[in-house]
């Protein structure tokens, strides 16, 4: 009889060190399943993977010749792009090399927000991206969080030491989820994906809050009485140049603290992490405590520090210069369009969130059985594929096909 282990999928896991990434290898190392992540450094972090049991790959997913190393004999994927101003050029790269590499079925990290007009260029490209993986002979499952709830710790210092707590977010509601309840939909998504693909999963937390009623959940974790300050445009700017986030970062969560503020965020919560995980998501309280016994998940290098180390933020921060964000994207030569739309703001996006799904195109691909539809397709990427293969068997072992060409 043959070693079951042989049957089984091979995970590759880009950004394995970021904030989804790292939850999605832990998850599929707990499933038993093997595990590939792809790091952009060898450090103590790649070290810790290779203790627990994932194969470590050391390369840059910009660099088709790394991808290519990452993806060999990898049937499955979660693709998350770190925040930057090169998110196309990645998602179409990882694309290219899935497609020559035979994998089976992405789990695409999205956002709740974007479209083809949003004066977020990273919207737009994600909306592209979105798109255009449709469009490929490899399955997609879109995996698309609002405001992860770690957002709402980025100002832990001042919370802490001073019983305030600053955010762009006006009185805006929103069910924040957890990391790792994110990683795991992605992870488990992969495991049994024929439920799955074509779908938009929206992982949530377990209900609405306020910026208010977190800043409560603070007060009881911290044991001291926390406020919640609406901070304006410029204040949020100033923070985070303070706290030395890239200009890129800033330009675009701009938009999305104005989207907050406008309520496009209160969605009623999903069933996602439960109905794909088998476990409740995680609430706010329990996030708060585990993030600031734990503050790199909240941001690498965040510490709460003292009393005199958040007056010394706060006073750094008054003493920036708010920049003007849209001449430095001109600067950048990004591309911006006139009368952009932000996601409330756009009805067809509008539409799209109430149904709890991504505004995407219509699927250029015909069904391959009567009657398919988005939501109940089994997978269809390749006419080589056996349809059994979804339910947690890989039907491809290396060698076993023609590999795609690029050229």
């Amino acid at each position: 009889m043959s070693d079951a282990k042989t049957t089984q999928p091979r995970f590759l896991v880009t950004t394995a060190n970021g904030r989804t990434g790292s939850a999605a290898v832990q998850e599929l190392l707990t499933l038993g399943y093997p595990v590939r992540a792809l790091v952009s450094r060898d450090d103590h972090r790649a070290a810790a993977w290779r203790q627990r049991g994932a194969e470590v790959v050391v390369g840059d997913l910009f660099d088709l010749r790394d991808l290519r190393r990452a993806l060999d004999d990898v049937q499955r994927v979660y693709h998350c792009l770190p925040f930057d101003a090169r998110h196309l050029h990645g998602a179409m790269l990882m694309a290219l090399a899935a497609e020559q590499a035979g994998v089976e079925v992405i789990a695409l990290m999205s956002g709740w927000n974007p479209h083809p007009s949003h004066p977020s260029i990273l919207q737009r490209e994600t909306w592209m991206a979105n798109n255009l993986y449709r469009r490929l002979p490899v399955d997609v499952i879109h995996v698309n969080p609002g405001m992860f709830a770690f957002t709402y710790l980025l100002g832990l210092p001042a919370a802490k030491h001073l019983g305030v707590l600053a955010l762009p977010f006006g009185e805006g509601l929103n069910a924040p989820p957890s990391n790792e309840d994110i990683g795991a939909v992605a992870a488990h998504a992969l495991v049994k994906p024929a439920a799955y693909v074509g779908r938009c999963l929206r992982p949530t937390g377990p209900e609405l809050v306020s910026p208010a009623a977190v800043a409560g959940t603070f007060s009881r974790v911290l044991g001291r009485r926390v406020r919640y300050q609406a901070a304006s445009e410029a204040m949020f700017v100033k923070f985070a140049l303070a706290q030395n986030f890239p200009l890129f970062q800033i330009a675009q969560v701009r938009h999305y603290a104005a989207e907050m503020r406008a309520g496009a965020y209160g969605q009623p919560p999903t069933d996602h992490v439960r109905e794909v995980t088998g476990r409740a998501p995680e609430d706010m309280e329990t996030i708060v405590r585990r993030y600031i016994g734990d503050q790199t998940q909240v941001m690498p290098g965040l510490e709460a520090g003292s009393f005199l180390g958040a007056l010394g933020l706060g006073l750094r921060a008054m003493l920036k210069r708010v920049p003007d964000l849209d001449a430095w994207e001109d600067s950048r030569d990004y591309a911006r369009i006139e009368s952009g739309q932000l996601a409330h703001e756009n009805p067809d996006w509008v539409a799209a969130a109430e149904r709890t799904s991504l505004l995407l195109l219509p699927d250029a691909r015909p069904p391959r059985w009567p009657g398919d539809d988005v939501q109940n397709r089994p997978a269809r990427s390749t006419e080589r594929r056996l349809l059994a293969g979804l339910d947690g068997g890989s039907t491809r072992r290396a060698g076993d096909a023609e590999k795609l060409s690029l050229n």
